[in-house]
């Protein structure tokens, strides 16, 4: 029998026959509750196996939050308190309604989940240009305009041996007959179908972050050319210190096409060699924080012992906020998280170098 007879079977059963025994009553809410639960597994495998095309039509980003806070507010604990921060000039995007209000109430639910004695959910949507570097770095990503949809909890945060597999299908963490383990990957699987991507970032006791990226549509000119608007450099030297090729030939070309030198190392022993030879000409350094034989946070004090006015950005492509947390420990001049854009690597040295 489909999920849906039970639950119509149920409710007829709780309302006509069994208003007076408080046992029954008792077991056929256990009877709808799990049907509820088997309606929605079943409706969640459904749309794994015909995709998520919807509906598709402009959507006002602004509204559809506006929308999931007023009923969040309404249905969740007095504890938990919500804050949000839209841009003024906030784009629009083209999907399905219903689709991204699933995405986004199962992001809301899931930090109020990982809020049990209460806290803040804070939700954000900004607009953001990807250029090619970014792209390079994150396959999912198209060059262009994004709206980026922030949910940010201080809860209990997502131990980093599991952060990878939060969007496996019915990967859960949750009690048993609680979770169907399908909630985040169908919401990646939507967000996906939308030409858009997630990212998430989590550290244990302090809180995770989840970023929807999804094209934007009706993107003005004015902020296109504001984003080619970069700083550049006046011949300083860059030690640029990252484990992949791939990484290092993308700084390069970034930062030599906008009037900066390179020096390119693949490990941490290598760049301290390299800046034993180069300290006087070197003016910052580039430092990934995972790399093979040193890490990063290793090679970074060991500079700073060589130098204690040495500049460094660490730069990190985990998910996991508690790397990039124990490089900001070390007193380093910024942190950049990978993908980054040439935009955001350029604005960073502009800014180190004028402090």
């Amino acid at each position: 029998m489909f999920p849906s007879t039970y639950l119509a079977a149920s409710q007829l059963l709780q309302n006509k026959f069994f208003q007076e025994e408080e046992r029954c009553q008792q077991l056929m809410t256990l009877v709808e509750s799990n049907a509820r639960r088997g309606a929605t597994l079943v409706k969640q495998v459904l749309s794994f196996t015909r995709g998520f095309q919807g509906e598709r039509r402009i959507i006002q980003v602004e509204y559809l939050i506006s929308e999931i806070i007023q009923i969040t507010q309404q249905t969740f604990p007095k504890s938990i308190e919500f804050s949000t921060s839209i841009a003024e000039d906030i784009w629009a995007v083209t999907g399905d309604t219903t689709q991204l209000h699933q995405v986004l109430m199962n992001l809301i639910v899931n930090a109020r989940d990982a809020l049990p004695d209460g806290g803040i959910i804070a939700i954000s949507a900004t607009n953001q240009f990807l250029d090619e570097t970014y792209t390079k770095m994150n396959l999912d990503a198209k060059v262009g305009n994004y709206i980026v949809i922030t949910i940010t909890d201080n809860g209990i945060g997502i131990p980093p041996e599991i952060l990878d597999k939060i969007f496996e299908p019915f990967f859960t963490t949750k009690a048993l007959n609680t979770g169907t383990g399908l909630g985040l990957s169908t919401a990646l699987g939507i967000v996906k179908s939308h030409g858009g991507f997630i990212k998430v970032s989590s550290r244990v006791g302090k809180g995770s972050k989840f970023r929807v990226f999804l094209p934007a549509v009706q993107a003005t000119e004015v902020l296109n050319v504001e984003n080619l608007e970069v700083h550049t450099g006046q011949g300083e030297l860059i030690l640029v210190v990252d484990d992949e090729p791939q990484i290092r030939e993308i700084a390069q070309i970034i930062l030599e096409n906008h009037n900066y030198r390179m020096l390119a190392a693949s490990t941490g022993i290598e760049a301290i060699a390299l800046y034993a030879q180069y300290k006087h000409q070197i003016k910052a350094v580039l430092m990934d924080i995972m790399m093979p034989e040193m890490d990063g946070i290793i090679a970074i004090r060991t500079l700073q012992k060589m130098n204690k006015e040495v500049k460094i950005i660490a730069c990190s492509g985990l998910n996991s906020m508690e790397i990039l947390t124990e490089a900001a420990d070390t007193k380093v001049q910024a942190v950049l998280s990978k993908p980054y854009t040439a935009k955001e690597l350029l604005k960073i040295l502009d800014q180190i170098f004028r402090n």
